[in-house]
């Protein structure tokens, strides 16, 4: 039985691992860089190691280093979070080798998935819908022009690896393909150390929907219904809700059943997410997130259910605490990804928080780890807190959301609070009437970066 979570991460998902373990009775132990000496989750843990100096590189990706502090600590079972260390299958295996659970799935699950054309490959055994493309990597730039003319443009060059809209160009011409071809695969070699590409056809408006499911060692696996994660910049999520307003009950359902059939296919084991594009009442499969996500909040909001206690206890051998048929959709759920940034330029913006006030009352979830008179490093992600609100109805949650909103006091830095003041009053987004291009068209009308 897990006794010691080490947290491989830091920020508010650190402080959101460390209180599910104390609420379970599991002793917490936070790593941190210099840098991060006083971040509130090495004051919260019950114990605390420096492992390196401000670079990620040297700490917090530094698998020496966090297996060091484990041995230190005593502690039997590593959380990753998201970010940094969540799907490097390498550290899942090391950590087993020293005989450290990895809370998390399997190595090999994660290796395969992190391989976008195997990811697909994958999808397309299990029954998964996918987007209509190339069946491996491209290696020339006349392949992909063959390809693309049999797709029909517009089409998407990815990259096989990595994830963050990096190594993604979109071509709507042959005119346009070469440079979108041989630009993918130089920032793919760039940022993942792999220039390998594919080529989907690019769907001019859908929607990105994605799953979440749960599966234990004892052959449960369940969906909890789905996230809308439509509304992006630079294919980085800003804004999330659930239920999907263009989602009815047998369309949920549908996907659902068949992306828990997969699960149960490949033997998952633990938290994940299957990611869709969704255009015209079908769905396509883009890739799957072996870890928890950033957007987990909404979903807890509208099942009731603590995904991160579900993690340890999955890795502690246990079953689910629910079935599926437990399982109810209770009202709906918006999360604010608050950055430290600039909100017109969207440039990053470390400093000293001087005020720092988060908005309260029913419905009402605040998930960060500042405080007045923390100073924000400039070596990380900018995200410094989600304002996550809950409402009976979609016009409840955001009449929430507007009173949160005006609640929400945070000062000495430039943060994106009032983006989200924007597009409450916007038409488009107070009808759900949106999709992955919306915010971006929305903030260029805008005059923003």
């Amino acid at each position: 039985m897990i006794s010691k979570i080490l947290i491989a991460n830091r920020g508010e998902i650190a402080l959101r691992v460390i209180r599910a373990c104390r609420e379970m009775g599991i002793q917490s132990v936070a790593v941190h860089s210099t840098a991060d000496e006083d971040a509130m989750h090495v004051h919260l843990a019950d114990e605390s190691v420096c492992i390196g100096p401000p670079s990620a590189a040297q700490s917090y990706l530094s698998i020496p280093a966090i297996i060091a502090a484990c041995e230190i600590t005593g502690a039997d079972a590593v959380h990753p979070g998201y970010g940094f260390l969540s799907e490097n299958a390498k550290f899942a295996d090391i950590l087993n080798a020293h005989n450290i659970c990895f809370i998390g799935p399997k190595a090999d699950h994660i290796r395969l998935m992190g391989d976008k054309i195997a990811a697909k490959a994958k999808a397309i055994e299990l029954g998964i819908p996918v987007v209509p493309g190339s069946d491996g990597e491209v290696k020339t730039s006349d392949d992909a022009l063959e390809l693309s003319r049999d797709m029909g443009f517009p089409v998407l060059v990815k990259a096989a690896s990595g994830g963050g809209g990096r190594g993604m160009k979109i071509a709507h011409s042959e005119g346009e393909l070469a440079e979108a071809f041989t630009t993918a695969r130089s920032e793919a070699k760039a940022a993942f150390g792999d220039d390998a590409v594919y080529i989907e056809k690019y769907l001019e408006k859908p929607r990105h929907i994605e799953i979440q499911v749960a599966c234990d060692s004892h052959g449960n696996a369940v969906h909890l219904g789905e996230r809308d994660c439509s509304l992006q910049r630079r294919h980085q999520k800003v804004l999330e809700e659930a239920p999907s307003m263009v989602l009815d009950s047998a369309a949920r359902a549908a996907i659902g059943k068949i992306v828990t059939d997969a699960m149960e296919g490949m033997q998952y084991l633990g938290v994940g997410t299957v990611e869709f594009l969704y255009e015209d009442g079908e769905f396509y499969f883009i890739e799957m997130n072996t870890r928890l996500q950033v957007e987990h909040p909404v979903t807890e909001m509208i099942t009731g259910i603590d995904l991160v206690r579900e993690q340890i206890r999955i890795a502690n051998g246990e079953r689910l605490s629910f079935s599926q048929d437990d399982l109810t959709l209770s009202g709906h759920a918006i999360e604010c990804r608050i950055n430290a940034e600039n909100p017109r330029s969207f440039m990053p913006s470390p400093g000293v928080i001087q005020t720092y006030h988060p908005p309260g009352g029913l419905g009402v979830r605040m998930d960060s780890a500042v405080y007045a008179g923390y100073a924000i490093p400039p070596f990380y992600d900018s995200l410094i807190g989600k304002l996550i609100v809950h409402g009976t109805d979609r016009k409840d949650c955001l009449m929430r959301l507007y009173r949160a909103l005006y609640e929400c006091a945070i000062d000495g830095v430039e943060t994106t609070l009032p983006l989200f003041d924007d597009l409450l009053q916007s038409e488009d987004f107070q009808k759900a009437d949106y999709d992955i291009h919306w915010l971006e068209n929305f903030l260029e009308r805008d005059g923003r970066a």
